[in-house]
């Protein structure tokens, strides 16, 4: 067992050591996505903060941009599932969004928030 392990090290280690690694490391094909996943990221960050905040035309510009570079990603040679995964991701984070977004303004949310304010207020004070 140690010794397929060892061998299976050795071969990452050699792909990793390759001048073909090197030079995807140094490309476009690998900064490109690596920057872009702050997109995500911060929409999965917001998923916790208020619905009140979600601007739903850059939401729906998102999901567009996301659905595109996905479709952009695949068409390029050589294919890149690095901008692939990122955009997927940023299209499930937008959709997310987009739902909370049509949650608290369309579906009664925000109406829902503002009477548990009221009944909060009417609440006589016992001190």
């Amino acid at each position: 067992m140690s010794q397929a392990s060892g061998s299976i090290a050795n071969r990452i280690s050699q792909k990793l050591a390759s001048p073909e690694f090197r030079t995807y490391l140094m490309s476009t094909h690998f900064w490109g996505p690596v920057a872009n996943w702050g997109i995500p990221l911060a929409a999965i960050a917001d998923w916790k903060k208020d619905p009140a905040y979600i601007s739903g035309n850059m939401t729906v510009a998102l999901c567009i941009y996301s659905g595109l570079f996905m479709r952009f990603a695949l068409a390029v040679q050589p294919t890149n599932y690095l901008l692939f995964a990122c955009h997927a991701t940023n299209e499930v984070a937008q959709l997310v969004q987009g739902y909370r977004f049509l949650q608290y303004n369309k579906f009664g949310g925000n109406k829902q928030e503002q009477e548990q304010e009221q009944k909060v207020e009417e609440k006589p004070s016992t001190a």
